[in-house]
């Protein structure tokens, strides 16, 4: 992810605006993983308890789609004024 040394103003980024940056950064792939292991472990025990061990893979993409919308709603849109 490249991002422009000065806000939209011409202006640098207070720290508070850094400090944003850096939280999304860093918080994006831990929702990715956390979707991902929550549901393929959801997916995992229903493929174990009703022996169907394609639930597993189930659950896991369908862990990392929800977790992409997730990071789409909360970092991808553009924010209004």
């Amino acid at each position: 992810m490249v991002r422009s040394a000065m806000n939209e103003d011409g202006q640098w980024p207070t720290e508070a605006e850094t400090r944003a940056f850096n939280n999304a950064a860093s918080s994006a792939p831990s929702l990715l993983l956390s979707g991902m292991l929550l549901y393929g472990g959801v997916g995992w025990a229903l493929g174990k308890w009703l022996h169907m061990p394609a639930l597993l893979p189930i659950g896991l993409v369908t862990g990392l789609l929800l977790a992409s919308y997730l990071v789409y709603v909360r970092y991808g849109r553009r924010q209004q004024r």
